[in-house]
Order: C-alpha cells, then structure tokens, then sequence
C-alpha cells in the first residue's frame, strides 16, 4: 500500500540514549524524508510568514505523517506559539473559527491551511467538560511539550520544523510508525471519555493507513462505545462521510464491528447484519463499500445518500415485511416502514433532507423497476435517479435478492437504440407482462380540497 516502509525508528532511534517521557527525538534534515517538495505552496507560504514574524512555525499531524509514510497528504496543518488573533493580524485571507477549539484558518483559493495554536493540558477546573468527562471548551495555551501530549494518537503528534527543517517527536510517534500501530497518548479511557468520536477515528486511521491498533488502545472501545450516543447526531454524520467516503470504507466497516462502535452508529443496520443467518445483508453493506471505495480510487464522484440507502435498506425491509403480516396495504406499508427506520436512524446520525429524499427515490424504484411494459420503461429509464437505483438493483442482484435477468435487461435497455428498446418489450410481451390498460375517466374532476395548514 505505501510507497516505501518507515525504518525511521529501527535507523535513527536505535542510535539514540534512552528518553525521558518529555525529552523529544529530534530528526536531522538528512535523518527523515520530509521535503518541501512535498509540502503545498500554500502551507509553505504560511509556515514562512510565521517563521519570518518571529513565531514558531511547525507542519504537524497527518501531513508529516503521510509524508514519512510514502504517501501524498492532500491537507497541511499547522502549529504555532501565536495566537489565533495574531495569525489573523498576518493574514488578511484568514478568518477565526470555533468556540470548542479556536482555529485560524488561512484560505488559499480551493485550499485551507488550519493554523492551531499550541495547546497544554491543564487541570479538569480550567477546562469545560461535561458531567461525563467529554471536553467541551479547550483554549488554554501552552508550549509545543505540551501541545504534543494533548494530541490524540502518537502518530499524529510528529512537528515539523520549518526553521531547521527537523522532526521532533515528543510522544514515540515514530516507533509506532514503524510497529505500525495507531497509539493514543495518556490513558485511552480518559482520552476517550473527553472526545467519544476519537474512537471512531482510531478506526478510520487504522483502515486508512493498514495498521493496527494498539491493544492497550483497543481494548476499552467495546465498553465505551455507548458514550456515541453524547455526541450530536449531526456531528456524527460528518463523522460517518469521513469513515465511509474516504477510500478505505470496507475496511473501517471491519474496524467498527471488530471494536464494537457499528452498532452505535447504525443499530438497525448492526441488528440486520447479527439476525441474517445467509450473510446476504452484510455481503450487501460490503459490496456497497467496496465499489465506493473503487470510485473513490478512481477520482470519480461518490455520495452519502446511495451509502446510506445500502446501509438501511434492509432496515427498511424487515419493517416493511412486518407491516405487511399487520394486513397494511403494501404502498403504505413500504412507506411508513421508510419514515419509521429514517426517523429512528436521526437519533443517532442525522441525514440531511436532500440524502433522506434521494434515499426513499432509490427504495421506491426498487419497486417499480420490475414493471417495465408500455411507456413504463422509457419514463422509469427518464427518472433522474434511475442510473442510482439501477446501480441498487445490481447490488441486490449481485447477493441474489434481486432478479439478475431483470438487471440484465435494464442493462440491455441502456445500451440498446430504439429498434432495440422495441425488440426488448416485445420480448417482455412474449413473457406475458402487459402494459398497464388506459384509464377511463368517469366524469369531471372534483377540485381538491382547501388546505388546513
């Protein structure tokens, strides 16, 4: 997967005295194989400005991270001893954000670099926490010693210098980039309990980046997974496009399960996967993944909304199977059994209406792609997401909850001309499904009735 293996740790630490807990390794320019080449423009220019007004100027977190492990980090961010005002005092395309953590984010075109100013760890008085531990507000300043072990996973707390162009590690990020394994630094319980989505970041990194997680780390998420249900379910569906649309989602999907965090994100979805004896619903949620993982690597566009249909749609099913055993009429029944799995699904990530509205167009078609006779096909062929819904029934053909000859005709129907689309229904006629018979109207039209609201 990596260009290159980090051998940082073997070649230089192995040179080095043993530490104290806060003395850092330094890396020489010739000792790492981080380069400005690799650095964008625009981080350049901001770690130059701060070095030049007489501040410290480091590039920290993944951008050094992904550097030294071969890869091509596409966001910069960076620390520094000044203050989020006095960034903003050098430049005027930056702009102050956050009342939890306060940023300054310097804007480049297309491009934002996040400028953090050092942080320290201070005492639970001086800071804002709920009554469950979870950090609320955190601007309290200190030096880069501090900054360091305030930071979430040691791989993450690797500065790079600016000003002699060093690393410096504070925390053992190295060796774990060559155990290849993701660390929390201080106590994983306190750390969780103070920010609950580090867990799930702990996942998406060691998908992203094929390591593995440390045990210590690893071992108290099962128990603490509940404290997802303390962070808001807006936030949560960030979290859930980051873990899903980022290139590596069958991956984390395992990483979730394994470290039981799954189920307090998708409940319903977790309880499919667990009753579903033939493995057909967890075979789905895998494929799904796998192709937007395929589309991500091919820089082509992916949404959360057909990610999400495939995560809930047998959800969907399970309500609207047991809808119709209540003798509801099916049209019904299939879509308050949509509203009942959305709704309860918001409790734990939201999904905004334009996905939620994309969501029950992919179920809905689901339904009607089988009726193809007459006009049907060329108005269902000319709905604006039938190429979605289509990719759907594939997924489901795929596991065999679908009819592949359906797909296939679908698919023939796409790539055919007109005399094709007619030889196709004729077909279809042979077999029996005949277009629907015209309606009568049986005299005018009543007006509709006045709106009560």
């Amino acid at each position: 997967m990596f260009g290159k293996v980090v051998k940082l740790a073997k070649k230089v630490l192995g040179k080095t005295k043993p530490r104290t807990a806060h003395e850092p390794v330094v890396l020489a320019r010739d000792a790492h194989d981080v380069s400005r080449r690799d650095i964008s423009e625009a981080a350049l220019k901001v770690l130059y400005r701060l070095k030049k007004e007489g501040y410290a100027a480091y590039l920290v977190g993944g951008g050094v991270r992904d550097i030294l492990l071969g890869l091509h980090p596409k966001d910069f961010d960076i620390a520094t001893d000044a203050t989020p005002e006095q960034v903003k005092q050098l430049f005027r395309n930056c702009r102050v954000i956050g009342r939890r953590f306060k940023l300054a984010h310097v804007v480049f075109g297309p491009e934002v670099i996040e400028v953090a100013t050092f942080r320290a760890q201070t005492e639970d008085g001086d800071r804002h926490q709920s009554e469950q531990g979870m950090l609320l507000r955190d601007n309290v300043y200190g030096s880069i010693e501090d900054d360091a072990l305030r930071r979430d996973f040691t791989i993450n707390a690797l500065y790079y210098n600016i000003a002699d162009f060093s690393v410096v590690d504070f925390v053992g990020g190295l060796e774990d980039l060559d155990k290849r394994q993701l660390r929390m630094i201080g106590d994983p319980e306190v750390r969780f309990r103070e920010d609950p989505v580090r867990m799930l970041r702990a996942a998406r990194l060691a998908a992203k980046l094929d390591l593995s997680i440390e045990a210590g780390t690893a071992a108290p998420m099962p128990k603490m997974a509940v404290l997802l249900r303390e962070v808001s379910s807006a936030r949560l569906f960030d979290e859930s496009a980051k873990l899903f649309l980022m290139g590596a989602g069958a991956a984390t999907y395992r990483a979730l399960q394994a470290n039981g965090l799954f189920a307090e994100l998708y409940p319903a979805t977790a309880k499919a996967v667990k009753q579903d004896e033939s493995g057909r619903v967890e075979r789905m949620l895998l494929l799904a993944l796998g192709n937007t993982d395929a589309r991500v690597a091919e820089d082509r566009p992916v949404t959360a909304g057909f990610l999400y249909a495939a995560l809930l749609w047998h959800p969907v099913q399970n309500a609207f199977e047991k809808r119709l055993a209540r003798n509801e009429a099916p049209a019904e029944a299939f879509q308050h059994a949509v509203s009942e799995v959305l709704d309860k699904q918001c409790q734990h990530t939201a999904i905004p209406r334009h996905y939620s509205t994309m969501m029950r167009e992919i179920w809905t078609l689901q339904h009607r792609l089988p009726q193809r006779a007459g006009k049907r096909a060329e108005r269902l062929f000319e709905h604006p997401r039938f190429r979605a819904a289509y990719d759907f029934l594939l997924l489901r053909a795929e596991i065999g909850e679908a009819d592949q000859e359906l797909a296939d005709w679908w698919t023939d129907w796409q790539e055919a001309d007109g005399r094709g689309r007619e030889a196709l229904l004729k077909t279809l006629a042979a077999t029996g499904e005949k277009a629907p018979a015209a309606r009568r109207r049986r005299g005018p039209r009543k007006k509709p009735a006045p709106a009560t609201h």
